[in-house]
């Protein structure tokens, strides 16, 4: 199977709300047969209604036109997978029902609840509440005696707190949550639906200063003391510089962000042109282009250091210090700032967080109320009684059983909607579902489960009833059906095909070359420097092209005296030196042997030819390596003892890279943002300095964004045919629409549509 993604785009961008009919059995107009397979005008005016209400051209003879064309498509390759059985396969079936379970929640709720709810939480958004509280621990499923005295426990407390003693010392002493020995049970400041339901619920309805009953949410029993209540501080608007870091990154790296980050917050200090430093510097692609702008966002929407960075400003166009996040940091601009978005606004995105939030019990238990009244519940108390009294020890340790050949087990229990269900099928659930118990007694444990087993029986006769009782729900079923037969059949003949296909999709491209075409490019280097000195620098330094690589950190390794062997220490640093140089050709690596007043040079130079021999017999390039004698060291070591003389017995490193990026990092000792250094290929309106010169070989120099620019034309390159593998994934898009287009045509073929042209000038009419 594939993205569930795609099958919900390809569904609702294709034909949200289409309906495949097998015939028309009714008399209704047809507006377009496939085959002998007739499309009804109601259908598809409900298809078309769905789409594109609101639309101002809705009913122009254009748009109905265009969208029956797209509609009759969609319905060939409907009607196309039906006729190769490809719904009838258990792949189907199993991802059909996954969707359907996921399209009947909204089903088994209970709206008026819900619409409470969301209102509710909306009002407790205008304010945010600092409380403290204090937990005593206890299973949602606790037998009741477990559960009085965790009550009286609590009751305790909270009586020692009424009689003067301090909360955070009780809280501290005796609270179950493990936070609380740090903080005494201060959770500090929260708004609605970041809490347990319960637990929200008491706290807003406590007032500062007071101390709130027992109250029971998942996790056992709540003391909760509200320290303070405050208005909400609404969302803010800001944007930001961004130099990206990563958790674990090397200490040289990670340095080399914090200077950058400093050298561009002095430019924003100096009043430097905000949106130019975002264009050039910020390395958050999203925003860049925008003046560095983020969506607007309140409370707990963004990592807290950023977040509380970003309240902290309280004028428009003020500016923070730079913040460190796990994405990096961050220099933050205040744009502006509201209060709490207009309920229409908020109120989908409450109903979403609702449906996952503890408070949707409440609307579970409405909702299973209201289906037992509406499904004619009802209950053989005799029958009831009898089966909750098999309940024996075995059920606490999970082996409970039962005698399936007894009789009892025929009779029926309850009835939903006149179907009967059975102690049999009670017990057949009890077996399959019990779990080990450390508390609790039988009696209870078998009443929990036939409370469950009940609900369990309510929601999945109603789910097995929806398409029955809802019209709407019958509908969307049938958009999914058909959305997961056309993605298989796409898949199968233009997806992956053209993916696949690589004759074919290399015949493609031959065939189409002239759209595929580079237009004028440049190959050049272009050089950004922030003064003309430091331009200078670089120029001096392009054409040598070998720079010392600042961050590279390559230990010596030591040989013995009149030694030129290398030992198992020395191959294991030279081996991680070989990988390294082999993998990036534009790295050279200096050998340097050293030694003392008690050896010659040539000593040295042999070892370095040593380490040089074995990095080539590692698969080095000999032409990236330059090994010799470096002179003679002075002594080292305390006391001229053999570790000091050692160390002059050595072999260092220096590595160089040919890459301009090793250039920049030795120009920008001082400065993280004196150079930038870029050699490529360049088409119209990739760089904007190189765009003001002639595109002409040569050497330019250019001011822009009050920056010094030399640019060095090596190439220029006439416009010129592209290579498949310069192009692929654009030529695969164009071969897919290719592929796609010859199968509709295949499919108007072997299903011939002729459109009553009549219905269509109805609904222009309409």
């Amino acid at each position: 199977m594939r993205s569930n993604h795609l099958l919900v785009a390809v569904a609702a961008l294709l034909m949200a709300g289409c309906t495949t009919t097998k015939k028309n059995d009714s008399k209704e107009p047809v507006i377009v047969t496939l085959g002998s397979q007739p499309v009804s005008s109601s259908e598809f005016r409900y298809v078309y209604e769905k789409n594109n209400a609101g639309s101002e051209d809705a009913y122009t003879r254009e748009s109905l036109n265009d969208y029956l064309n797209l509609y009759t498509n969609f319905k060939l390759k409907v009607l196309e997978a039906e006729s190769r059985g490809l719904d009838t396969t258990t792949a189907f079936k199993r991802e059909l029902e996954g969707y359907k379970e996921q399209l009947a929640q909204p089903y088994l709720t209970e709206k008026s609840v819900t619409d409470k709810l969301v209102r509710e939480a909306y009002d407790r958004m205008q304010q945010e509440i600092n409380a403290s509280h204090i937990l005593i621990n206890l299973s949602p499923d606790a037998a009741p005696e477990d559960t009085l005295a965790a009550y009286n426990k609590v009751m305790e407390l909270r009586q020692r707190i009424v009689n003067g003693e301090d909360f955070s010392k009780v809280a501290k002493e005796f609270s179950q949550d493990p936070s609380a020995a740090d903080n005494g049970g201060n959770l500090g400041y929260f708004t609605a639906m970041q809490m347990v339901y319960p637990f929200e619920d008491a706290a807003y309805k406590t007032a500062p200063g007071q101390l709130s009953m027992p109250v029971r949410s998942r996790f056992g029993y709540h003391l909760i003391k509200v320290n303070d209540v405050r208005p909400a501080r609404g969302e803010v608007k800001v944007a930001h510089i961004m130099v990206r870091t990563s958790p674990g990154m090397p200490k040289a790296d990670s340095l080399a962000a914090k200077q950058r980050v400093d050298a561009i917050y002095k430019r924003v200090q100096r009043n430097e042109s905000w949106d130019k430093l975002v264009s050039e510097f910020s390395e958050d692609a999203n925003s860049a282009s925008n003046g560095g702008e983020l969506p607007w966002f309140g409370t707990g929407r963004m990592i807290p250091s950023f977040e509380e960075a970003a309240f902290a400003l309280q004028k428009e166009g003020d500016i923070a210090k730079p913040v460190s996040t796990p994405y990096g940091w961050h220099i933050i601009k205040l744009i502006d700032k509201r209060g709490l978005p207009p309920y229409e606004n908020l109120e989908q995105n409450l109903r979403n967080k609702i449906a996952k939030d503890s408070r949707s019990e409440l609307n579970k238990t409405a909702f299973l109320k209201r289906i037992k009244a509406e499904n004619n519940f009802t209950e053989q108390a005799s029958a009831k009684t009898e089966a909750l009294n098999k309940a024996s020890d075995d059920l606490l340790q999970a082996k409970w059983t039962y005698d399936e050949s007894d009789k009892a087990l025929k009779q029926t229990l309850f009835t939903i909607q006149g179907k009967e269900y059975t102690t049999g099928d009670f017990f057949s659930y009890v077996k399959a579902e019990q779990k080990p118990r450390v508390t609790g007694t039988p009696e209870h444990t078998m009443n929990l489960l036939y409370n469950a087993y009940v609900d369990k029986s309510l929601i999945e006769y109603e789910k097995e009833n929806l398409e029955n009782k809802y019209t709407d729900y019958r509908m969307l079923v049938k958009e999914y059906h058909d959305g997961i037969l056309l993605f298989q059949l796409m898949d199968e003949k233009v997806w992956s095909k053209a993916i696949e296909d690589s004759t074919g999709l290399q015949a493609f491209f031959e065939q189409n070359k002239e759209n595929y075409k580079w237009g004028p490019r440049v190959q050049a280097t272009v050089v950004s420097a922030a003064n003309k000195e430091l331009l200078e620098k670089a120029q001096a330094e392009l054409a040598n092209r070998r720079y010392p690589v600042k961050s590279a950190s390559i230990t010596d390794i030591l040989f013995a005296q009149n030694s030129a062997e290398l030992n198992a220490e020395s191959k294991a640093k030279l081996n991680d030196l070989a990988e390294l140089l082999k993998g990036t050709p534009g790295l050279s690596l200096d050998i340097n042997g050293h030694t003392d007043a008690h050896e010659t040079a040539a000593q040295a130079e042999e070892r370095a030819k040593q380490a040089a021999k074995y990095l080539v017999e590692q698969g080095v390039a000999a032409e990236q390596l330059n090994a010799g004698a470096f002179g003679k060291t002075k002594q080292a070591g305390p006391n001229n003892t053999e570790t000091g003389r050692r160390r002059n017995r050595r072999v260092s490193f220096t590595l160089y890279s040919s890459d301009f990026s090793a250039l920049a990092d030795k120009l920008n000792a001082g400065n993280p943002l004196g150079v930038q250094i870029t050699e490529k290929k360049f088409q119209k309106g990739e760089n904007k300095a190189l765009d003001s010169v002639n595109w002409q070989k040569g050497t330019y120099t250019t001011q822009l964004n009050g920056r010094e620019y030399l640019i060095i034309i090596s190439d220029v390159l006439e416009p010129s045919y592209k290579q498949l593998n310069e192009v692929r994934g654009i030529t695969i898009s164009d071969y897919q629409n290719y592929l796609e287009q010859q199968w509709v045509n295949q499919l108007r073929e072997k299903y011939p549509v002729k459109v009553k042209q009549d219905e269509v000038e109805k609904l222009i009419n309409k």
